[in-house]
């Protein structure tokens, strides 16, 4: 893709990286934003660098249209959606849309076999409509309605992937050295809107509760700090829904060695069909947690050897959540390949009966051809 759509974008997040003054609409620095929404700048990172300096192999980048199986496309939604002008930036999306859909690649499947990072919930929101059928890699699949419209995300077709981290990791020294005193923890913004408003119904229960820490969220590295303190004297992190089902805070637990304890009944979680959450996470049904007493009875009856192995469990997935360069194997960009890999055959499938079936058939695929995101039992597949 032309420049403007990544190396100029790059340069424009490096040259304001400084001015950390610049806040969201709720006080969250803009760039700490962009980098926990960074996924399309780390996929990218990968998929440029020379054959020779790239670790992973289980994908190749090839110079011809004809010889690849996937196109990625190269666009820093996020980066675009935070630093450019409203207007400014939603022309940059429409000259985007307009170059990906002219693509002979693009035409001849109608995007089924394209990949579109569209990983902040705003990002590249005016003109996504028009590519659909692409495989878009979102932080959840939301079902308020607020973010993605009815039709447009399923998990048959795109892909959930992990914030990028805001804390530092609890390597083994910090890990075996860690006193956890406290039970509970939690720090953030303590209301949120739509299917977050259980955050504000579990502070009224849980504060003020002993062994337990429930603070509101500051912005900046004084923020940072002091989440990433309490969560490594924590046995268990809190994590509930907010604005979204999902959040940063789940992967800041993760690395810091603290049990995630997530309330969140529709949350769809990354590599799921790789990882077992159940040997690092606590889940807990929200109308169990908002029984006054229940959590922190539960919470306080699980056997030791059960955290002991669990606390392990952490150590060892820590790797599957941070991304790098070089990408490193089992990190998030080679499981985020190996999960697209898995949905080639059904993508080949569905292009190649939309070049063969007449228009307007019957026969076409609608939306009534796939399952809603709901869990049930499934057969094993490898």
């Amino acid at each position: 893709m032309p420049s403007k759509f990544t190396y100029d974008l790059l340069r424009l997040f490096q040259n304001t990286y400084r001015e950390t003054t610049t806040l969201t609409s709720n006080g969250s620095p803009v760039h700490r934003l962009i980098e926990q929404h960074s996924v399309d700048y780390w996929l990218w990172a990968d998929l440029i660098a020379p054959e020779s300096e790239r670790l992973l192999k289980n994908v190749v980048r090839v110079h011809k249209q004809e010889e690849a199986d996937m196109f990625y496309i190269p666009f820093f939604t996020t980066i675009s959606f935070f630093l450019l002008e409203k207007q400014q930036c939603k022309a940059l999306y429409r000259e985007a849309l307009k170059w990906v859909t002219e693509q002979p690649a693009w035409k001849r499947s109608e995007g089924r076999d394209h990949i579109l990072p569209v990983h902040h919930p705003w990002s590249f929101k005016s003109v996504r409509k028009f590519m659909k059928n692409a495989i878009w890699l979102l932080p959840d699949m939301d079902s308020t309605g607020n973010w993605y419209k009815p039709g447009q995300v399923y998990l048959e077709k795109d892909l959930i992937l992990p914030y990028v981290p805001n804390v530092d990791v609890c390597d083994s020294k910090c890990l075996s050295d860690a006193k956890r005193t406290t039970l509970l923890f939690f720090r953030g913004r303590l209301k949120r809107n739509a299917g977050g408003k259980i955050r504000a119904k579990l502070v009224t229960e849980l504060t003020g509760a002993d062994d337990v820490i429930i603070e509101e969220g500051s912005a900046g590295e004084g923020g940072k700090a002091a989440a990433q303190i309490g969560m490594r004297k924590s046995t268990f992190c809190l994590n509930p829904a907010g604005d979204t089902p999902s959040s940063a805070r789940l992967f800041d637990a993760i690395v810091s060695g603290c049990i995630p304890v997530i309330v969140s009944d529709e949350l769809e979680l990354p590599f799921e069909g790789i990882l077992d959450y159940r040997k690092i996470a606590i889940f807990v049904d929200s109308n169990n947690a908002m029984q006054p007493g229940w959590l922190l009875s539960f919470l306080r009856n699980i056997p030791p050897t059960q955290i002991g192995e669990m606390q392990i469990n952490l150590a060892k997935y820590s790797k599957h959540f941070l991304y790098s360069h070089p990408a490193l194997p089992m990190g998030p960009e080679d499981l985020v390949w190996r999960m697209i890999t898995g949905k080639l055959l059904n993508i080949r499938l569905h292009v190649r009966r939309s070049q063969r079936v007449v228009k307007g058939s019957r026969s076409i695929c609608t939306c009534d051809c796939r399952h809603p995101n709901v869990t049930s039992s499934m057969i094993p597949f490898s």
